[in-house]
């Protein structure tokens, strides 16, 4: 029985449809390795610092699917970058996308045919320079001339392709069409037997998961579907098809099966809303993963980059120094312990904001209201904002005060001591240009330890900016 290779796309469709925040995307990587699927496909380098960070933190994050990227045709800074992103997965696969129609190989990307071969060639081979797997996606390839697209297929495969993916890009075809049209590609290219076929079909006409699925009855060991969207083959669908119809396909697939509606119930809240469902998905912190005396600078670095920072050589020590102090008195340091550590020690810059005064009025019968004043180089600036709660108002009025909105990647709060007094500590984490910057404040007012740890983690980003 041979194995079904299940790629998703959905992180790819998503980025196109809505907006999800750079951790809602690595929660949706962490749900989709859940799952089971064997590949999960992301989108290439575009903005090397942002990009290459999630890249980086998706590799972090996921246990056991693999992670494909896609690099830019004869770009070799491009292929070079993705790599080296991708230098710490697990079995990483670089994608080489170009399109095989006449159409979108003048009008698209204005080559000849002979140079678009050549580009194939040059840029698979720098591919398989740096990784093993390397798959060849034809873009287009059902309206693509016969011989033209055969000559890409072969040249993909004697430059080191090891997996072929044909696209359905009009996704107008019939299942018996597209079951014929994969006939004739392993008619046209003997070579096809001995690497991995794979297919996408665009669900245009709705016939995406029948479409795949008449592949693998004619050989192809591949299907690209996606948890959430119309636009490709249903990951549900195909896994349903492919789970019932095991014995007469002679073929398996490695995605959970029974936990398949669950997640995929989350999943598709998660893209819907663009928000988590802490109450079942599975939190950043509650893995068991946990660090001790004896780890070395180099893994607690590690967790660093696990937790999303991109800390420097500096900051890294005042980190680790920090945590052998906490490790020497108790067994285990927890990640949620370390993100607070390094909120506290990394990249203590002079405060450009300082809070003078805050009042929030709140109610079950009206909205959250905060009226904030701070104070900067001596000058006193406030701002007023009705928010959906106590804190979302506090953080809102200060975004509405220095003018400058940055993505909240986390919001934590914990007690540090006991009784009606209790103080309570948060650590807030914010994103600018890829880069995490977190704060922490302490107070027995919790919307005032929030305002303090947002001003801390805001001053990082203002010092960094100006000296930038």
């Amino acid at each position: 029985m041979k194995k079904m290779i299940i790629s998703d796309a959905t992180m790819k469709q998503v980025a196109k449809e809505s907006r999800l925040s750079f951790k809602e995307k690595i929660e949706l990587a962490k749900l989709l390795d859940k799952l089971g699927v064997d590949l999960i496909e992301l989108d290439g380098i575009k903005d090397p610092r942002i990009d290459a960070l999630l890249i980086k933190s998706i590799v972090a994050a996921v246990r056991d699917s693999r992670i494909a990227v896609p690099v830019d045709l004869l770009n070799e800074e491009n292929i070079e970058k993705t790599g080296a992103a991708l230098k710490n997965a697990r079995n990483p696969r670089l994608q080489v996308c170009a399109p095989t129609s006449a159409v979108q190989i003048e009008y698209l990307l204005h080559k000849k045919p002979d140079a678009m071969l050549d580009a194939i060639r040059q840029t698979v081979r720098a591919c398989r320079a740096l990784c093993s797997d390397v798959e060849f996606v034809a873009g287009d390839a059902t309206r693509s001339e016969r011989d033209f697209l055969a000559k890409a297929i072969e040249t993909a495969i004697e430059a080191g392709a090891g997996t072929v993916t044909l696209c359905d890009t009009a996704g107008i075809m019939l299942p018996s069409e597209f079951a014929a049209f994969v006939r004739r590609q392993y008619d046209a290219v003997p070579q096809l037997k001995d690497i991995t076929l794979g297919v996408c079909c665009a669900n245009t006409i709705a016939m995406a998961d029948a479409c795949s699925v008449m592949a693998a009855m004619e050989g192809a060991g591949q299907i690209r579907a996606a948890a959430h969207t119309n636009a490709e083959a249903s990951l549900a669908s195909i896994v349903q098809i492919l789970t019932a119809k095991a014995d007469v396909l002679d073929v398996s697939v490695g995605v959970k099966a029974t936990q398949l509606g669950r997640i995929n119930s989350q999943i598709d809240w998660l893209c819907s809303t663009g928000k988590s469902q802490p109450s079942t998905s599975e939190s950043e912190y509650d893995d068991g993963t946990f660090l001790t005396a004896h780890d070395t600078k180099e893994a607690v670095a590690a967790a660093t980059v696990r937790l999303g920072y991109d800390l420097s050589d500096e900051d890294t020590q005042k980190v680790y120094t920090a945590f052998r102090q906490i490790a020497d008195r108790k067994e285990k340091v927890s990640f949620k312990e370390l993100d607070a550590i390094v909120a506290s020690s990394a990249m203590q810059v002079p405060s450009t904001y300082k809070l003078d005064t805050y009042v929030i009025t709140s109610g079950n019968t009206i909205s959250a209201t905060a009226h904030i004043k701070l104070t900067k180089n001596g000058n006193t600036v406030e701002g007023v904002y009705i928010g959906d709660g106590s804190i979302d108002a506090a953080f809102q009025a200060i975004e509405k005060i220095t003018g400058c909105h940055y993505e909240l990647d986390d919001f934590q709060l914990q007690a540090v001591t006991e009784g009606r007094e209790a103080m309570g500590q948060t650590v807030v984490k914010l994103r600018s240009g890829g880069k995490v910057y977190s704060g922490r404040g302490i107070s027995t007012d919790i919307v005032g330890a929030g305002i303090q740890a947002y001003l801390s983690a805001l001053n990082k980003i203002v010092y960094e900016e100006e000296i930038e």
